[in-house]
């Protein structure tokens, strides 16, 4: 439950920075052009509001429907369907009394200071942390492969060489670019040998709906840290500092062995092999139907196994890394939207809404990894509200280059349906990505 509220404070705080700083844009340029702004509302208020006040022209406030946030602008058609003050004559602090460009710009400023606050964050989380990865080549005992890894044609023990012949340097981004790129093969070293894992579209769709499908293989060493709370092992006698060798006699070269050799023991009654100082014990137990025994592995020395890359950034330094970064995740999340459209990858099947969203944060409070995800949830903010569908911003961009270029400005009644037609669409893939969170749950 305490993972969860973390999780939940975390996509709570995220998306409210990231509704104002988008709102802020809208609201910036509309008073840069004396445009009048009526409301400037963190998530929806219909019917009533959590906290308002007015300042000047101006009512600030909080509703109480966390799907977002808006500003109202005086002369626009907007979410607030006021269709009564567009039958008035047109006032010039009005939205739709403004020229074009200004216009356009008042449109965009959202999603420019989504794009800009992605930035300067990716900026400030290089500078304070850096960066820290695991080179593919360091992953020196090779992979370890889940189910899914199994089915398109991985192996334990083979090594990452490069995807579709060409390197990746950092190995947690070996999947992702086999999933963006759509790569049709990943060249692994097995037994000594080069060999071609070929990725078809199936394969694709599998990786896209899983989680792990790789991880770099960690040497078998087994030091108890810790115990569950109906922990098999402590009831069998095992002590905190106790080091597991074996079982049944049988010696481990590598971790996912000893697990394999775990589950394949499900419901039997083993002996593990036990060193205690310089003694060597066995224990009796019986092994349950999850294959756990309830220990806690001492992680302390692990990262010693791995020769991590580690990038430090002086300030000036930070800032072309971090548009770069910037960049790249928009391009890669360009890649991701791509794929929606590909019945063949079926990456729609995947989309996810709040419960998805909040899942990405970690179970504990990580500033560098809060500010992180952060900034590329601006980055899918920003890109999502410029698809060319009415009630987004990109719908009310399409309208105005619309007008620009033919020199007729839509009228009001169309503009009318194209909002209620566009609110219906988001409204519709709201309650699909969020239903599609509840069937994982029992799925």
């Amino acid at each position: 439950m305490e993972i969860v509220l973390i999780k939940a404070a975390q996509l709570i705080v995220s998306l409210s920075l990231l509704v104002i700083i988008h709102e802020f844009g809208h609201f910036m340029f509309a008073r840069m052009f004396k445009t009048r702004v009526e409301k400037f509302y963190l998530f929806f208020d219909p019917w009533f509001a959590l906290f308002k006040t007015k300042k000047g022209e101006t009512e600030y406030g909080i509703g109480w429907l966390p799907l977002g946030g808006y500003v109202k602008i005086s002369g626009m058609i907007d979410e607030s369907m006021d269709k009564e003050q567009l039958k008035q004559p047109a006032q010039p602090y009005e939205f739709r009394a403004k020229k074009t460009w200004q216009r356009l710009l008042i449109m965009v400023g959202g999603v420019l200071m989504n794009f800009i606050l992605a930035f300067v964050i990716y900026i400030g989380v290089l500078y304070a942390w850096g960066e820290q990865y695991l080179p593919t080549a360091n992953a020196k005992y090779g992979i370890v492969v889940d189910e899914v890894g199994e089915k398109v044609g991985f192996q334990n023990g083979d090594k990452i060489l490069s995807v579709d012949n060409l390197p990746v340097e950092n190995f947690s981004k070996v999947i992702p670019t086999v999933i963006l790129d759509k790569a049709k093969t990943v060249q692994v070293e097995r037994n000594g040998e080069t060999v071609d894992v070929e990725i078809s579209d199936e394969d694709l769709a599998l990786l896209i709906k899983s989680k792990g499908v790789i991880s770099p293989r960690i040497p078998f060493g087994f030091k108890i840290a810790g115990f569950s709370k109906e922990s098999v092992g402590k009831a069998a006698g095992l002590l905190l500092g106790d080091q597991i060798v074996g079982i049944d006699g049988q010696k481990f070269e590598f971790f996912d062995q000893f697990r394999k050799a775990m589950t394949d023991n499900i419901g039997k009654n083993i002996k593990l092999n036990i060193l205690r100082g310089v003694d060597t014990l066995s224990f009796a137990m019986v092994i349950p139907e999850n294959g756990l025994i309830g220990v806690q592995r001492d992680t302390k020395d692990e990262a010693q196994v791995f020769e991590l890359r580690t990038i430090e950034y002086g300030f000036f330094e930070s800032i072309p890394a971090g548009v770069k970064r910037g960049f790249s995740a928009i391009n890669d999340y360009l890649k991701q939207f791509k794929l929606i459209f590909s019945p063949k990858t079926k990456a729609y099947e995947s989309l996810g809404g709040f419960i998805a969203i909040g899942n990405i944060f970690p179970g504990m409070w990580d500033w560098g990894a809060f500010w992180s995800m952060t900034a590329f949830l601006s980055i899918i903010l920003g890109v999502m509200n410029l698809l060319p569908i009415p009630a987004l911003d990109g719908g009310h961009v399409m309208f105005l280059l619309f007008e620009m270029i033919t020199g007729r400005k839509p009228g009001d009644k169309f503009l009318e349906y194209a909002q209620i037609a566009g609110m219906i669409v988001l409204l519709s893939l709201v309650l699909y990505a969020n239903a599609n969170d509840i069937i994982k749950l029992f799925t």
